[in-house]
């Protein structure tokens, strides 16, 4: 505890008696101070204890005294201290009056303390103050070092909040509750993950001092990390300013906690290598060897169903290999992914190729999910607002999405070419995610609008549409009729209102002109495949 008043009091060699104020002797006193000014008030900073004699004060004037006494409280002082035997054998009424009428704490200070005496006594104490601070920083930093070492990050966070008693928590890069100590705390801890992801868009180390969800919380919010995007947050609750002891507990909090995250990033790197060699091995077809190379490393992972995420951008990974390998849209994604796998305890593997990633994960799991989720909220940014509205032409630094069906070890190869088809389908028609199911579910209709499929079509059907032009016949609308109806004479002659031998004259003109027979299954198939993609302009 700094020094106070009151321990001045009590201090057995000063000698000190309290003439007004009694009631403000437990205010922390920062330094004490002898002036004779008139008006000491400008090379006051607040916390002084003031020493005087009054050799230029009238201390007789009541007005003069009150309006002394009143700038004093105004700067901050919290004592006055007035030595009597020099000036004045007593405190004058009109000055023990002024500071009773404004609760400033006034002592007497007797001829034999010299005021040298009441510094020395404060710069002491607070000497003394300080030293117990350090010593009990130092002696959190070992409590904090072995929590660190033998209970994890969670042991840490229970430590600390001891020390600071008040409640400590751990986010993610996605502002998600990690860790929380006690248990009361996750849940307030929860109520801040906006505040933290304002803190992530500032470069590490970064800090800030948010209003707690509670009415007796100050919380101190912390970044993790030494890279320009923080990792992780710690967050802190007290009831009030940390001091300096526990200052000590929390920056010691910090440097370890950063350099836990910066350790798990550079195991994150090797596990990335491993699962890349696991991920070339079940596509080759190679699930025993995968099992093998991984170890418990994935855990059920690689046994159980699971599903192959395949996302793109248009960014040339040379250009975002000089930015923020964290701040790009696949950044983004894999974060969300391993943020829900890890609050799950589900495992995920993540393999960063270049210009795209991939993702394998537990059918049904968090990660999968958390996919869905991420593009949904894309995509309602995308469109104005409504998830799921198809867009016109996603812009090619945007992320695109592949999702294939759930499989096991041995498909795994086939999963992934379904994740890679149904990436053709969402950059196609300008979606953020198409899941494989939904285009086997689908129609293949929306896959006509290509310009290489138009161009096809266009071709295909320009010499029926010239010999429409010329007003001899409705041979386009003939087509249409006859494969509409499969062949069916009668049924396509009446939909057109003519004679089923007219339609048959229609039809044979068409062969003529295009040089292909209708008997062909494959002519009949890519002529309706035209129809309808000139039909969607």
């Amino acid at each position: 505890m700094p020094p106070t008043l009151a321990s001045l009091v009590h201090h057995s060699t000063l000698k000190l008696t309290v003439r007004a104020g009694e009631d403000g002797l437990d205010v922390p006193v920062r330094w004490a101070h002898a002036s004779e000014l008139a008006d000491p008030v400008p090379y006051m900073e607040g916390g002084e204890l003031l020493l005087i004699t009054a050799l230029k004060l009238d201390a007789e004037d009541p007005a003069a005294m009150r309006r002394y006494v009143k700038r004093l409280v105004g700067a901050g002082v919290v004592g006055l201290g007035f030595a009597v035997g020099v000036h004045y054998e007593d405190i004058p009424e009109a000055l023990v009056d002024a500071a009773r009428e404004e609760g400033l704490p006034l002592l007497e200070v007797p001829r034999r303390t010299p005021f040298l005496a009441i510094s020395k006594a404060v710069s002491a104490a607070i000497a003394a103050d300080q030293y117990r601070a350090v010593t009990a920083g130092f002696a959190a930093q070992r409590e904090l070092t072995k929590q660190g070492l033998t209970g994890g990050p969670e042991g840490l966070l229970t430590a600390l909040a001891s020390q600071i008693e008040g409640w400590a928590a751990l986010y993610d890069a996605s502002g998600a509750v990690v860790a929380a100590a006690p248990e009361w705390a996750g849940r307030r801890a929860a109520r801040l993950t906006a505040d933290v992801r304002r803190l992530r868009e500032r470069s590490a180390p970064a800090s800030s001092v948010v209003a707690g969800p509670e009415d007796d919380d100050r919380v101190e919010l912390h970044s993790l990390g030494t890279g320009r995007r923080p990792r992780a947050a710690l967050a802190v609750g007290t009831a009030a300013a940390l001091g300096t002891a526990q200052r000590y507990a929390v920056h010691s909090a910090v440097a370890l906690l950063t350099l836990t995250t910066e350790r798990s990033g550079s195991l994150r790197a090797a596990e990335q290598r491993i699962g890349a060699a696991v991920l070339r091995m079940l596509l080759a077809g190679e699930p025993d060897h995968a099992r093998a190379v991984a170890g418990h490393l994935y855990g059920g992972l690689l046994d159980a169903p699971f599903r192959i995420v395949v996302a793109e951008t248009g960014t040339a990974p040379a250009v975002r290999a000089q930015g923020d390998p964290n701040g790009d849209a696949l950044g983004a994604l894999a974060e969300a992914m391993e943020s829900a796998a890890a609050r799950s305890g589900e495992a995920v593997l993540v393999v960063p190729e270049r210009e795209r990633l991939v993702v394998l994960a537990a059918d049904g799991g968090a990660a999968v999910a958390a996919c869905c989720d991420h593009a949904a909220g894309l995509e309602a940014a995308r469109s104005g607002g409504e998830a799921h509205e198809p867009l016109v032409g996603a812009d090619e630094d945007e992320l695109v999405v592949g999702l294939s069906a759930p499989v096991g070890p041995i498909a795994a190869s086939a999963a992934y070419k379904q994740a890679g088809q149904a990436l053709s389908v969402a950059r196609r028609r300008g979606r953020v995610l198409v899941e494989h199911e939904q285009m086997a579910a689908g129609s293949v209709i929306p896959l006509l609008a290509d310009d290489a499929v138009r161009a096809f079509a266009d071709g295909l059907l320009r010499p029926l549409y010239a010999h429409d032009a010329t007003g001899r016949g409705d041979l386009v609308a003939s087509v249409r009729a006859w494969l509409s109806r499969h062949g069916q004479w009668d049924a396509a002659a009446a939909d057109l209102g003519v004679h089923r031998h007219t339609l048959r004259y229609r039809m044979r003109r068409v062969e003529e002109i295009l040089g292909r027979s209708l008997d062909d299954p494959d002519v009949r198939m890519e002529l309706w495949l035209a129809l309808k993609a000139t039909s969607s302009d």
